[in-house]
């Protein structure tokens, strides 16, 4: 696998947190910013899913009123 070095100014807190971390998990400081960044990407494409799903709902009628959701909620305090 070919890789790249990216280089990116982030807090000292920060940087000692991951520092702590890799001295804990035995482990590069490389390593902790990899799966970081692996896991920040998947989760935002996950969400990026999860919205083009939500619209898909709304453009296929998929919906709830408001007034419903209202109603039902009220039921939660009952």
């Amino acid at each position: 696998m070919q890789t790249r070095t990216v280089t990116a100014h982030i807090p000292v807190e920060l940087a000692e947190q991951v520092d702590a971390y890799a001295n804990k998990l035995e482990r590069p400081r490389g390593w902790i910013v990899k799966q970081a960044l692996q896991n920040w990407v998947f989760l935002e494409e996950r969400r990026h899913q999860m919205m083009l799903e939500g619209l898909r709902d709304i453009d296929e009628g998929r919906v709830v009123d408001h007034a419903e959701i209202v109603a039902w909620a009220k039921t939660l305090r009952d």
